[in-house]
C-alpha cells in the first residue's frame, strides 16, 4: 500500500523537499478522481494512502540466485528482500520444500484500473528469480473508467505489487485479478460482486481502504451483506489496515482522522496490520519484528493501521483478545517498512514497495497453501487465529510483536495521531503478530472450515 518515487544519491535537503512535493501529489491523487455524489467516496490503494514515495533501487555487482540488487546484501541501506528472503523469514519455503505451495488452489485479488504493463512486468519479475510463470487471469467485467495519470499509476503500481507478491508465496496457485472500472467504492463493490458472484477463487486479497466514517451507509450495507456471502460459500478474505497508523485520511480534504479502515474491520475480514521486519539479506533468515512506524523517517504519517470501529461490535473471536466492546484491527500483520521493503518489477523497471498493501496479498498466498493443505476452503480464519494464538508450547504460530507504536505525525497538520502500542499478546498496533507459517498453516488447516459469517 506503499508505493515510492526515485530517490538516486540526493542531498537530504533536496531529498527532503521531494518528500513534501510527493506528500502533495498523492493527497491530490487519494481524493478520488470520478465525479459521484457526495455521500459516495473513492476507495484510495495504501499506495496512495501515504507520502507517494518509491525508491529505485540497482543491481549488485556480483549477483546470485537470489540476491540480485544492492539492498539484498549484509549491511545495506535501504534493506530489500525478493521472493526467497520473504518466503524464509515467514517459513513459507519450508512447506514449500514439502510440496505445499498453493497448487489447485485460487487467489482473487481485487483493484483498480489495472496495470497496462502487468504482463511484462510479471514476466520481468518471474525470470529475474527463477520463478515458474504466473498463472494470471483478468477481468475486467464492467470496462475502465478514465482517471487522472497521479490515480491510475498509484493503482498501477498496487495491482502490479499484488500479483507479484500473492504469486512469491504461492508459486503454485492461479490468480484470479478483477478490475474495477474505478475507485469509487460502488465499482469497488461491483468488482467484489463479479468475483464472489462467479466463485473465482478460495482467498480474497484488498489492499486498499478507506475510514470506516467516509463510506456511505448503503455501500457499507452492500459490503457486509457480500462479505457473508463470501465466507458461506468458504472464501477467505483479507484486507490491508492502512498506513497512517491509527489515522485515516479526511473523508474530503487533506489531513487525516483517527479511525479504523473498511475493509479490514469487517469482522468477516482478516485485517493485516504493519511491522518492520529485519532479516538477513542474503538468506532471509528471521532475527526480529518492530510495529511498522516510519512516521520519523518521512516526516508524515507513515504507520500501520489499526483501531476501533465504530460500525461493529467486538466478535466472539475476540473475546479473549481484547476488553473492548468494539471489533478491533488488525488481526495480523505482515513486513510492510518501506525500508525494509519487498521488490517490485514495475513499469520495466525495478523498485522498492513497502505498505501493509504488502501484506495482504501475502496473506492470500499463505492462504492458498492452508487450502491447499486441508484440502478444502476455510472461510473465515479469524477464529483459528485468535484459538491459536493461545496455544502453549515451543512451536508459536505467531511471532508476537511487543516493540513499538502506530503513533503517526501527520505532516503539516501538527501534533500526533495518538495510536497504540504493541504488547505481550493482541493489542491494535500488529494485531496477533506476523506468522511463523511453517507453524501456523498446518494447526489451521487441521481445524474446521467456518462458513457460517460473523455479524
Amino acid at each position: 500500500m506503499f508505493e515510492n518515487r526515485p530517490l538516486l544519491g540526493r542531498s537530504s535537503a533536496l531529498l527532503l523537499a521531494l518528500l513534501v512535493a510527493a506528500a502533495a501529489v498523492a493527497v491530490l491523487a487519494g481524493s478520488g478522481s470520478t465525479p459521484r455524489a457526495a455521500v459516495a467516496r473513492g476507495l484510495t490503494p495504501d499506495t496512495l494512502r501515504a507520502p507517494n514515495i518509491r525508491r529505485q533501487i540497482t543491481r549488485a555487482a556480483h549477483p546470485s540466485a537470489t540476491v540480485v540488487f544492492t539492498c539484498q546484501l549484509p549491511g545495506a541501506d535501504p534493506v530489500c528482500y525478493g521472493p526467497d528472503q520473504m518466503r524464509t523469514a515467514y517459513g513459507t519455503q519450508l512447506l514449500a520444500d514439502k510440496g505445499y505451495n498453493g497448487a489447485g488452489r485460487t487467489i482473487v485479488i481485487v483493484d483498480a484500473y489495472g496495470n497496462p504493463t502487468l504482463t511484462s512486468d510479471v514476466a520481468l519479475f518471474n525470470s529475474t528469480w527463477g520463478l515458474p510463470a504466473t498463472n494470471l487471469t483478468t477481468y475486467t467485467p464492467f470496462g475502465i473508467d478514465p482517471t487522472t495519470p497521479a490515480n491510475a499509476e498509484g493503482w498501477s503500481g498496487e495491482t502490479t505489487l499484488d500479483v507479484e507478491w500473492a504469486h512469491s508465496i504461492a508459486l503454485g496457485a492461479k490468480i484470479a485479478l478483477v478490475i474495477a472500472k474505478s475507485n469509487n467504492d460502488a465499482d469497488i463493490l461491483d468488482a467484489t460482486q463479479y468475483a464472489i458472484d462467479h466463485n473465482l477463487g478460495d482467498t480474497v486479497s484488498q489492499s486498499f481502504g478507506e475510514a470506516e466514517q467516509c463510506m456511505s451507509a448503503a455501500d457499507l450495507a452492500r459490503q457486509h451483506k457480500l462479505f457473508r456471502q463470501a465466507v458461506s460459500k468458504g472464501m477467505t478474505l483479507f484486507a490491508s489496515s492502512g498506513d497512517q497508523g491509527a489515522g485515516q485520511p479526511n473523508c474530503n480534504g487533506p489531513g487525516y482522522f483517527k479511525a479504523a479502515s473498511t475493509p479490514a474491520s469487517d469482522p468477516n475480514v482478516t485485517g493485516v496490520g504493519g511491522t518492520e521486519l529485519h532479516a538477513d539479506g542474503p538468506t532471509g533468515t528471521y532475527q526480529s519484528e518492530t510495529t511498522w512506524n516510519e512516521s520519523a523517517t518521512f516526516g508524515d504519517a507513515v504507520a500501520g493501521g489499526g483501531g476501533q470501529s465504530v460500525l461493529f461490535g467486538r466478535p466472539f473471536y475476540q473475546a479473549l483478545a481484547t476488553h473492548d466492546r468494539t471489533r478491533d484491527v488488525p488481526d495480523v500483520s505482515y513486513n510492510a517498512a518501506v525500508f525494509h521493503g519487498v521488490i517490485v518489477a514495475w513499469e520495466g523497471d525495478f523498485w522498492l514497495f513497502g505498505g501493509t498493501s504488502a501484506g495482504s496479498p501475502q496473506w492470500a498466498g499463505i492462504q492458498a497453501i492452508v487450502d491447499q493443505i486441508a484440502g478444502h476452503r476455510m472461510g473465515n480464519i479469524n477464529p483459528a487465529l485468535y484459538a491459536l494464538a493461545l496455544l502453549p508450547g515451543s512451536a508459536k504460530p505467531f511471532h508476537d510483536i511487543a516493540d513499538g507504536s502506530n503513533n503517526s505525525v501527520p505532516n503539516g497538520l501538527g501534533g500526533t495521531i495518538t495510536g497504540f502500542t504493541a504488547v505481550k499478546g493482541y493489542d491494535m498496533a500488529t494485531g496477533l503478530g506476523s506468522p511463523n507459517i511453517n507453524a501456523l498453516a498446518p494447526l489451521i488447516a487441521k481445524l474446521p472450515a467456518t462458513t457460517t459469517p460473523t455479524d
